[in-house]
């Protein structure tokens, strides 16, 4: 599996807002990344050397950022990268929610509460329904998928037979 790093999906992300608009300012940039404007200076100046943006000046203080042709492959590039390695991800946490739904069915239950939430927890929960496991929306002596980072750990209950 890829690893897609942070500083990839950043620079990916600076990019497109870029193409987007290239009279931004690095605090618009920053606000729209959700960092601070130091972080999105310093990716900047790092695409820069790396010669896959341009900077001109536009008007006395404001800078126009151009994304050179090796700015766009490079894109294109942390666009697939990015892509190849969510769709690993998924592949994973599937298998993971369909060997934790055959433990669940081993033990005789068709049911079951999902602690946790994001995307590990929504695509469980998608598996279970198409696996036609009731989802249940409250904690009750159901088992329990609880879900932790990309992991998935079943909690049968005891006295399922009593």
């Amino acid at each position: 599996m890829t690893i897609y790093s942070e500083n990839e999906h950043r620079e990916l992300a600076l990019l497109e807002q870029i193409s987007v608009d290239p009279d931004a300012t690095q605090a618009t940039l920053a606000s729209q990344l959700g960092v601070a404007v130091g972080t999105i200076n310093w990716h900047l100046k790092r695409l820069i050397d790396k010669g896959y943006i341009k900077v001109r000046r536009a008007e006395r203080r404001k800078l126009r950022y151009i994304i050179t042709p090796e700015g766009l492959a490079l894109r294109a590039r942390l666009a697939i990268d990015y892509i190849k390695t969510s769709m690993s991800l998924y592949r994973l946490v599937r298998e993971r929610s369909l060997k934790a739904i055959q433990q669940l069915r081993k033990a005789g239950f068709h049911e079951v509460y999902i602690q946790g939430e994001g995307e590990v927890a929504e695509i469980c929960k998608l598996t279970c329904l198409e696996e036609n496991i009731i989802v249940l929306d409250h904690k009750s002596k159901a088992p329990v998928f609880r879900i932790h980072e990309l992991k998935i750990f079943v909690e049968l209950v005891e006295d399922h037979n009593s």
